[in-house]
């Protein structure tokens, strides 16, 4: 009797012991976070940024970046989006519509891209739109004009104005505050020159500006002496070029050399630093461009952000593409901010920036999209004084 009493005191030992077991890995389980508790790590918010970071425009590349990468840097200093990192993937295009559409592809194919700034050139653009478009995959550019840019893609958003506006803006400009009555046309055969330069004609058709040469180049020209002797000829009171620094500064070199005195003046694909240290102080000096922002006019903020990127750049001077690269990646932030970290609710987001009071309110002003994500702001003139841009003294509003 004794032993079957040992027996069964033995097994309810056994009993409790396991028991006591099973409670004590019961209560370590219940302390883990259930999945509905569980905080996943999304990793960072990654953007592209297609531009050209090498070969002849390597110089808009590069300013751009920096000013986004200033936006993207003061967010995460400020605990990011939602929590999250934001993080910059760059693409190297070279402004070359080739290029362009191989690395609008590679941002397409990264699910992990959420958006991209850019493209830089309207050529390189247009290009890269239908794979952004095929893929959901919401762009912004900060710099590319032709008229067709945001027409083509619902996808297509820009904080810069179109170069139908910008080019007749010029030719009124040219008139009613130069004082100009005879005007020749120089331009590269691109999508953005030819835009312009068509801009430019209608505009001074318009108002009774008198056309009285237009001459054309290719990206690679060198030398510009034959349409510039014509011009010389025709004697117009001014030149407008459409097209780039690299060329233009090229051209304002050799019209100094050939004697060519007359008013020279351009857009904003040739409001860039480089265009002085090709061209020269001198022959620069007076030219006239058109460009979507002006720093000493906006003041305020955007002198603070002049400040300090020329600080944190060793004194390199931001133009206006640094300005709009900055505020693209604000207007960004804004809509995953409020929409969420998804392409479609992001485009979504940005198309629902439709009016000022919806809009983002950035360093270059407020910037809000119509139906084709194409936005409205002023423009501004500029003039080469002392070897840099500065506001011209005389604007037109």
């Amino acid at each position: 009797m004794k032993k079957l009493l040992s027996f069964r005191f033995l097994i309810l030992i056994s009993i409790l012991a396991i028991s006591a077991a099973l409670f004590a890995a019961g209560c370590e389980k219940k302390m883990e976070p259930g999945p509905e508790e569980v905080t996943e790590d999304l990793g960072p918010i990654k953007i592209g940024f297609a531009g050209p970071m090498s070969g002849d425009a390597a110089a808009y590349g590069e300013i751009i970046r920096n000013g986004i990468m200033m936006k993207i840097e003061e967010i995460n200093e400020a605990g990011g989006i939602n929590g999250r990192m934001m993080e910059l993937v760059v693409g190297d295009e070279l402004c070359d519509p080739k290029e362009a559409a191989t690395i609008a592809q590679k941002f397409a194919s990264d699910e992990e891209i959420l958006a991209v700034v850019g493209h830089v050139c309207s050529s390189a653009t247009l290009a890269a739109l239908p794979y952004y478009k095929d893929a959901g995959l919401p762009a912004v550019s900060p710099t590319a004009t032709n008229v067709d840019v945001c027409k083509k893609s619902e996808w297509m958003f820009r904080d810069v104005y179109r170069d139908d506006f910008q080019g007749e803006f010029m030719a009124k400009y040219a008139k009613e505050v130069l004082g100009l009555t005879t005007v020749g046309i120089f331009h590269e055969n691109n999508d953005y020159a030819i835009g312009l330069m068509e801009a430019f004609k209608k505009g001074a058709e318009e108002i009774g500006l008198e056309v009285v040469g237009v001459e054309s180049y290719v990206k690679d020209t060198v030398d510009f002496t034959p349409q510039l002797t014509k011009f010389k000829h025709l004697a117009p009171d001014g030149i407008f070029i459409a097209g780039y620094y690299q060329q233009g500064g090229l051209i304002l070199n050799q019209a100094k050399k050939l004697g060519l005195i007359t008013q020279f003046m351009g857009a904003d694909g040739l409001n860039n630093p480089k265009l002085i240290e090709i061209a020269g102080e001198d022959a620069s000096s007076g030219f006239i461009a058109s460009s979507p922002f002006v720093y000493e006019a906006a003041g305020g903020e955007a002198l603070k952000f002049k400040k300090n990127f020329e600080k944190k750049y060793n004194g390199m001077t931001p133009d206006w593409m640094a300005a709009n690269g900055y505020d693209a990646v604000g207007i960004i932030a804004k809509a995953i901010e409020e929409c969420g970290a998804d392409r479609a609710k992001i485009r979504d987001c940005l198309a629902g920036m439709n009016t000022a009071d919806k809009g983002y309110k950035g360093i270059t002003g407020v910037t809000f999209f119509d139906e084709n994500g194409d936005c409205l702001k002023p423009a501004y003139v500029t003039i080469i004084k002392g070897g840099e841009f500065v506001a011209a003294e005389k604007q037109m509003f």
